[in-house]
């Protein structure tokens, strides 16, 4: 993960995660990254100071620059909720939604999963929505024999 400091074209400072640099600028490119106080599509990345790892990994041998009071002040006008805390809160809304759509429309069959999907896509048995339960071994081998699973999503709260 890369973390990048952000501003758009009204000079709005922001900071934002991305997997990668490709994928900042695929984001980019596709008007996907916004400024969380305009809105604006109009956005560029600042410069940034290197976070150097001193020797054994003890700690920053370079401290990040601190934020000034105007760029604390534009990026969080309305105190500690960010765009990307929006943008996390409405993904796991969502996540949530089809996690419960999953467990009201379908059978939840626990660890006869990995049989019962081969059954079904064999024709052994009538096809039927079903979740259950896989290892990562059992997972990948349906995958291997053309047999379509999906993880069910888990959310933090759910480990609780």
């Amino acid at each position: 993960m890369i973390r990048y400091a952000l501003h758009c074209d009204r000079n709005h400072a922001f900071e934002s995660w991305f997997q990668s640099s490709s994928a900042y600028d695929s984001q980019v490119k596709r008007k996907l990254v916004t400024c969380p106080i305009c809105g604006s599509a109009k956005v560029d990345k600042a410069i940034m100071a290197p976070r150097i790892v001193g020797k054994k990994g003890r700690g920053p041998a370079v401290p990040p620059p601190e934020p000034t009071a105007a760029t604390t002040a534009e990026a969080a006008p309305s105190g500690p909720t960010s765009l990307l805390m929006a943008q996390e809160r409405e993904l796991r809304a969502k996540l949530k939604e089809l996690r419960d759509h999953i467990v009201k429309n379908a059978d939840n069959v626990g660890e006869r999963f990995p049989n019962e999907a081969r059954a079904m896509h064999y024709g052994d048995k009538e096809h039927r929505p079903i979740y259950g339960e896989a290892s990562p071994e059992e997972a990948k081998s349906l995958i291997d024999e053309g047999i379509e699973v999906s993880p069910l999503p888990t959310l933090p709260e759910d480990r609780n």
